[in-house]
């Protein structure tokens, strides 16, 4: 879908950033800089009127399967996890609303005295008033990624577009970092994940968007003005949907 219009294609968006993002050159952790420069991005999309939902991943402060992998037991591990995306997320909110934007963090575990509890109306109600929600602490149950956990929220909410945000340009047959040779797909079906067995997202989280038939786009966040050009109906990195 091209448009020249400076009208949002889209009224209301989920965008799924990995933990990783919030890096930096770092090798963990929460960089500062790079925090900023994504929230800026954010504020771009948010002049335009869109209603903006957010999951953060965890992992660049704690991965549960790791963790499981060296022998602490997985329920743990995962507990962890979603206590590193409400870590995320209050990072988030603190530097989006420095920079003016009305933000609520709502966990899917009780933590009162950090972020809102998770309920689906009030979420519903606080992006019809313009405010930006960030889902935090995954689905609240271990053993479900982030990303399964944005396309959930996705749905709830009714979003129009899920935006997985990453460091390449969008779905490739390999890892593009890795072999010069990995083709790029402009486009593909929720079923050309399965059956390619494409690491994009979870198969729980595409079964979620198959069922509601929520269209998913891939970018490169590290280039300035992607996540703008998305939301303005441009071609950017790979789309997903139901049916080629």
């Amino acid at each position: 879908m091209e448009t020249d219009s400076s009208k949002p294609a889209f009224k209301r968006i989920l965008l799924k950033l990995s933990g990783e993002a919030l890096m930096g050159p770092g090798e963990y952790g929460i960089h500062t800089r790079t925090v900023e420069s994504i929230c800026s991005q954010i504020k771009k999309i948010k002049s335009y009127g869109v209603e903006i939902g957010l999951v953060v991943g965890g992992g660049n402060i704690f991965r549960g399967v790791h963790a499981s992998e060296r022998g602490m037991d997985r329920v743990i591990g995962d507990n962890i996890g979603m206590l590193a995306t409400v870590m995320n997320s209050l990072a988030l909110m603190d530097m989006l609303e420095k920079m003016g934007i009305y933000t609520r963090v709502m966990s899917a575990v009780r933590i009162e005295a950090f972020a809102e509890q998770y309920i689906r109306r009030r979420a519903v109600r606080h992006l019809e008033k313009g405010r930006l929600v960030i889902f935090a602490a995954g689905t609240g149950n271990p053993y479900f990624s982030t990303d399964t956990a944005a396309s959930l929220r996705a749905r709830e909410v009714s979003a129009e577009l899920l935006i997985k945000a990453t460091n390449v340009d969008g779905v490739f047959s390999a890892d593009p970092k890795k072999d010069e040779e990995a083709v790029f797909y402009p486009h593909l079906t929720y079923m050309d994940i399965l059956t390619q067995k494409l690491k994009v997202i979870d198969s729980t989280a595409v079964s979620l968007l198959m069922e509601s038939k929520i269209p998913l786009r891939v970018i490169n966040l590290t280039k300035e003005g992607n996540l703008e050009r998305v939301v303005l109906g441009q071609d950017v990195g790979t789309l997903v949907t139901q049916n080629e």
